[in-house]
């Protein structure tokens, strides 16, 4: 093979690239790591709104394979915030010199698989062209901003950006009349803080989601000392749990054979407690069974009613027609009691007033017109596949990834895609939608394990089975059947894919849980990744 410039490139220097960095380096191979930003952090570097927050808490949203950064960053709270989130980043690619390895504001707009070298050529916007053995696809599941389609968007004369882009330099919101569009897991963060301090908040909701209380709280000596002197057992419920969090799962309780009077009280004694512990250790039948599921959902209604004053505003908010965890479930940091304000006004999209256009001085809806100073974007992402399909990444014979996704994004567990060779992906579309930092590094244990087969067997391509690949779909997709989670493509979730227009609903996420999925990964590589073929340029 033709000596490539770095054994391995891998795009975007968040959790996955650093967590790549470090496994890479211990397998005794080069890497180098792009990101278009101009800082570390992936996701934490975009997405400064206010009131972004992690919604796992912060101690186990974490890389584990330093035990000695376990024991010395300290949280200061539940859910840090992005802020925090940076600086504990920071500290890992600082305390393991990392930022060699590391180059920012590099766009990479093109990769091309060479069949004549066997190599990845990697270009950048700056037309600079760099070749590596492996190529890994490291840029998060959720990156690539959905911008809606409305007419008169270019037209408002004040700020008007998507939320994942809020200006690195800070934005006065204070004194300012606010439009907020969407009404999802970054509205239901943003809309407290913005309402602290803005004129007036407008937020603009097509669906109501399923909020569970975050309940934060400081990081105390004494909680701080029980989970450093147990991280080993904290790092072994995460990979054994359902959605990779350090929960105990199952709990060996379904709802339907509880008695109803004792669901009551198993509800009300976990709701104060906060965080998606609310419903992974009540009861283990709320993702299969549509009467344990609704029955939670009505318990989360009653509550919603007990929060906001305004019954009409209430019913508004009370999401009807689709189960709990068809789309992704927020925490609530306040979002519920900001309606109570009288600096916050609500306006169905859906039913009631959909957007007709974005003005040069604000919204107009069927009904009314709304005069802003700033308008918001909290619009989501194209989960599992945007990023990858907003570069070209071109495999054997000019295949463009894009164009083999049109209909069916399928992968080899979220990792392989067949006629990529030696292309790999972390947490790619048909992984596991589950506690991220967790599924990142099992993922990148994976693609270390297959690259060290590959170099000390000599072979110079990983070549993915598409029979592999349509059986992994299909699996996947049987799975998803079994779950209340197929019922997402009618309320437009991301999850599947469905709040992208002119594109089909798909299923882009494995829901046979994230424990299960780390068992196959293991069971590959144990049975010597039986999903791909090696081969050398010369068969």
């Amino acid at each position: 093979m033709t000596k490539p410039d770095h054994d391995v490139i891998a795009i975007g220097a968040g959790f996955a690239g650093l967590g790549l960095i470090h496994y890479m380096r211990e397998a005794g191979l080069s890497i180098r790591v792009f990101d278009k930003a101009s800082d570390i952090g992936g996701t934490w570097t975009w997405n400064r709104y206010p009131g972004a927050a992690t919604d796992s808490e912060g101690y186990y949203y974490c890389l584990t394979f330093s035990k000695e950064i376990l024991q010395e960053w300290k949280w200061s709270q539940r859910y840090p915030g992005c802020e925090e989130t940076l600086r504990y980043m920071h500290f890992v690619a600082d305390k393991c010199d990392m930022w060699p390895h590391i180059a920012l504001d590099t766009e990479i707009t093109v990769t091309e698989f060479r069949e004549d070298t066997g190599l990845w050529l990697v270009k950048t916007a700056a037309g600079e062209e760099f070749t590596c053995k492996y190529l890994v696809s490291a840029m998060g599941m959720i990156s690539e901003p959905v911008v809606p389609h409305i007419k008169g968007l270019g037209d408002f004369q004040g700020p008007c950006f998507h939320s994942a882009r809020w200006p690195h330099e800070g934005l006065d919101y204070a004194g300012k009349r606010v439009g907020l569009v969407g009404a999802g897991a970054t509205a239901v963060q943003m809309l407290p803080v913005l309402a602290q301090t803005a004129a007036k908040v407008t937020i603009f909701q097509r669906t109501p989601n399923h909020v569970m209380p975050a309940v934060q709280k400081p990081m105390t000596p004494e909680w701080e000392k029980e989970i450093k002197d147990n991280y080993e057992s904290i790092i072994s419920k995460c990979r054994n749990h359902v959605f990779g969090m350090a929960f105990d799962s199952p709990v060996g309780r379904n709802l339907a054979d509880t008695p109803p009077e004792e669901v009551q009280k198993i509800l009300e004694e976990h709701w104060p407690l906060g965080s998606f512990r609310f419903v992974f250790e009540t009861f283990d039948d709320l993702l299969t069974n549509a009467d344990s599921n609704q029955a939670v959902a009505d318990f989360m209604a009653t509550k919603i009613r007990q929060k906001v004053k305004d019954p009409a505003v209430a019913e508004l908010l009370v999401p009807k027609g689709y189960p709990l965890f068809a789309k992704r479930p927020p925490l609530d940091h306040g979002f519920y009691e900001a309606f109570n304000r009288d600096n916050v006004q609500l306006v169905d999209i859906k039913d009631c007033e959909p957007i007709v256009a974005i003005t040069k001085t604000g919204i107009r809806t069927t009904k009314n017109h709304y005069d802003f100073d700033i308008i918001v974007l909290a619009t989501g992402f194209q989960a599992y596949t945007g990023a990858q399909e907003a570069l070209q990444i071109r495999g054997r014979n000019g295949l463009l990834l894009k164009d083999k996704w049109q209909d069916v994004s399928g992968s080899i567990m979220g990792v392989f895609v067949a006629d990529f060779p030696n292309l790999f992906m972390i947490t790619g579309p048909q992984a596991p939608f589950a506690n991220l930092p967790t599924s990142i590094e099992q993922n990148i244990m994976y693609i270390t394990d297959c690259i060290k087969k590959m170099q000390s067997e000599g072979h110079d391509l990983c070549e993915p089975r598409q029979d592999a690949e349509d059986a992994w779909v299909a699996h996947t997709a049987e799975i998803h059947q079994q779950t209340l989670m197929a019922q997402g493509g009618k309320v437009h979730s991301w999850m599947m894919g469905a709040n992208i227009e002119n594109k089909k609903p798909r299923v882009l996420i494995y829901f046979g849980g994230a424990n299960v999925y780390y068992d196959k990964l293991r069971e590959s590589v144990d049975g010597g990744f039986p999903e791909v073929a090696f081969a050398s340029l010369a068969d």
